[in-house]
């Protein structure tokens, strides 16, 4: 209750101005220049408007229009050629992928890299990767990419980076588009849209179905989701905002392979795994997702701006996993407010931008133990809830004109608590709770030199909350409630710079070093081991990128990623994490042809990695590959109608390789792996009126 009453104060001070509606700014305000319109804007890394070049992070900015030209079809296709990003699936498809960001792509992945759709989180409280089909391509107004930590701006799981989706708002006139686009393996992406203004009103409506049978039997998946968003500007000084998506997922899971049952048929679905796990052609999921945002933002002056968010957000979840005797219901629900006030007011002629804000979340979460897919008999139910508030401050101040000094703080409080109803082992139930306080800092500075150039430094804390699942067991591996299990604390270094030797080249180069401590590790052996936190890890990196622009002839571009990950403590100290690879490497072209035709040929080569579970280092690496994709693209016009026909050819050598593997050969079994598609086509046609 009283973090409730203290939101609803924050939300007051914020949304209440202190001027009169009829006033307007002073004449002094009238009177200052213009403001120059920046080039690049992020919001994520400060969480306000923030030329990308002022931001002490490497930062990277995707346009609908660079989406576009890529032919990505998922979130997933529109990351992956990103420095220090790489994914991994166990479906061959972008359904269920695992996201590595600076190298925190190992055993536990899915906490290390915060995921954000207009603002609003949704990484899950359990430890299961988010479904990447959730946001429609369509949809999609820019991605922006902070990476390296940002525990000061959103708390839980922001250590590798954060990555915010922000969808189409309405603006100008009436714009109409449809596209449908043809491939590979069954794949079929048919999308409409209509964004424009009119009055004080803005509006912008999307939908999409998108399609494939898989690479694999037993890999399809079907998703169909849309969206709307609705703008009012009440006032010159108070701006409303309404928006809401929703999404259904339909996919199959074909389960891993062996090296010799690749060599048979890399297209099958898992025939068996041993006594562990019986073959199957059923294993499947279907996940169904709505979240609404609603926001107030106040234009105070002189008094600086205001904000607040509201959002919700469900997960219905069916999981049907008969390889592992698994037939689950998960429904998970997110309540959150975040008010923000920002001040950006020069102090003795220096400027100065200041940002105070609150996020609360309130996250129930209920899954439910089947005896089989017909769903009659219960076999358990977990009911938990993760309730957090944290409280943040960050500054700016310009030392000198072209030197930025920036700091800030944050304090969180979390709740932890559930119980468990075991029907057949009553010895694993719990009824408990476990409570966390939280915090982290940062500082960095910024200089600004040459026309475009930058350098920066950022020192900064980070930290994690353990998962519904690492302090609870609900899931088949024992019961109990862990109350003696803390959160992951680490820090983190880092140097980067932007060069401009000329106009149009830039080069960039970061380094960092992040450092964990107490970090979850399972001790014993399944399903009566435990966790605890015992794990001490440093992830190096260096990010390395080039691009320069000829107008009207081309665009070339590239990325070159060197992670290093180790433990740090224990009986594997030194030895490299699994599933980190060493190099990541990404380049190509625009090629801009006569009758504005676009060619684009790109490269991507990812090197060894040891395979998940090898923390020993003592079994075979997951192969390095190198794949080639080449996309053209032609758009005439005829007048107000905008046309665009699109092909694309993937992994056009036909590389075999796969993204994940596992090391059972540390049990008596073989390795499996699983494998990722060969040569993929694609085309089809956008309209725009």
């Amino acid at each position: 209750m009283k973090k409730i009453l203290v939101l609803i104060l924050f939300c007051s001070l914020v949304v209440v101005s202190p001027l009169s509606a009829q006033e307007k700014l002073s004449p002094e305000n009238k009177n200052e220049e213009p403001a120059v319109k920046l080039q690049e804007i992020v919001v994520t890394a400060t969480r306000d408007a923030q030329e990308i070049r002022k931001a002490p992070a490497n930062v990277t900015v995707i346009t609908a229009e660079e989406i576009e030209k890529s032919g990505a079809t998922t979130v997933v296709e529109a990351l992956e050629k990103l420095e220090s990003i790489q994914f991994r699936t166990y479906s061959g498809n972008a359904s269920q992928s695992l996201i590595d960001m600076r190298g925190f792509g190992g055993e536990n992945p899915y906490g290390k890299t915060l995921i954000m759709l207009d603002g609003r989180r949704l990484n899950r409280t359990d430890m299961s990767s988010i479904n990447w089909l959730q946001m429609s391509v369509n949809s999609i107004e820019r991605i922006e990419v902070v990476r390296g930590p940002g525990s000061v701006l959103y708390g839980d799981a922001a250590i590798g980076g954060v990555i915010n989706v922000i969808t189409k708002k309405g603006e100008g006139k009436p714009v109409i588009s449809a596209s449908a686009m043809a491939g590979s393996y069954g794949l079929h992406n048919e999308r409409v849209g209509i964004t424009g203004a009119t009055g004080k009103w803005t509006y912008a409506v999307t939908g999409e179905n998108n399609a494939i049978d898989g690479y694999r039997d037993r890999s399809e998946y079907k998703a169909l989701g849309g969206g709307f968003d609705v703008g009012y500007a009440a006032h010159d000084l108070f701006n409303v905002s309404f928006g809401a998506s929703f999404n259904r997922v339909d996919y199959q899971l074909p389960g891993p392979l062996t090296k010799e049952q690749m060599k048979q048929d890399r297209r099958q679905y898992q025939p068996g795994l041993g006594w562990w796990a019986s073959p199957s052609n059923d294993d499947d999921g279907r996940d169904k997702y709505a979240n609404v945002n609603v926001g107030v933002k106040s234009f105070l002056g002189s008094f600086g701006q205001a904000e607040v968010n509201f959002f919700y957000g469900r997960k219905d979840l069916q999981i049907n996993m008969p390889a592992w005797f698994t037939f689950a219901d998960t429904k998970a629900d997110t309540y959150g407010i975040s008010p923000k006030y920002v001040l950006d007011k020069k102090i003795l002629g220096f400027g100065n931008k200041l940002i105070v804000g609150v996020d609360y979340y309130k996250e129930p979460y209920k899954k439910v133990f089947f005896a089989d897919r017909s769903r009659n008999s219960k076999n358990s139910e977990a009911d938990l809830e993760k309730e957090g508030i944290g409280y943040y401050v960050r500054d700016e101040f310009s030392i000198l004109k072209n030197l930025i000094f920036s700091a800030g703080y944050r304090y969180e409080r979390t709740k932890i608590e559930g119980t468990l109803n075991d029907i057949f082992v009553p010895g694993n139930n719990f009824d408990s709770e476990k409570s966390y306080a939280s915090q982290s800092y940062e500082a960095g500075l910024t200089w600004l030199w040459g026309q475009k150039s930058r350098s920066f430094v950022k020192y900064a804390t980070v930290y994690r909350i353990p998962f519904l699942d690492e302090i609870a067991g609900f899931n088949g591996a024992g019961g109990g409630f862990l109350t003696t299990l803390e959160q992951e604390k680490g820090a983190s270094i880092e140097l980067g710079t932007e060069y401009y030797p000329m106009e149009n080249l830039k080069l960039g180069l970061s380094l960092y070093r992040i450092d964990m401590k107490d970090e979850i590790e399972y001790v014993g052996f399944f399903p009566t081991g435990y966790n605890q936190n015992v794990g001490k890890t440093r992830h190096d990196g260096v990010e390395a990128s080039l691009s320069y622009l000829w107008p009207k002839y081309f665009l070339v571009y590239g990325n070159v990623t060197y992670h290093k990950a180790t433990y740090e403590n224990g009986s594997n100290k030194n030895k490299e994490i699994p599933m980190v690879p060493n190099y990541l490497v990404n380049a190509g072209m625009e090629i801009y042809l006569p009758y504005n035709i676009t060619l684009k040929p790109e490269i991507r080569h990812v090197s060894k990695a040891y395979l998940s579970g090898d923390s020993d280092n003592n079994s075979e690496k997951l192969n390095s590959y190198t794949l080639f994709d080449v996309y053209a693209q032609y758009k005439p016009a005829f007048g107000r109608l905008n046309m665009t026909l699109f092909a694309s050819a993937e992994n056009i050598t036909d590389k075999k390789y796969s993204s994940f593997g596992l090391d059972y050969e540390q049990w008596g079994g073989p390795n499996f792996y699983y494998p990722m598609p060969g040569r993929t086509f694609k085309a089809g046609v956008k309209f725009e009126y």
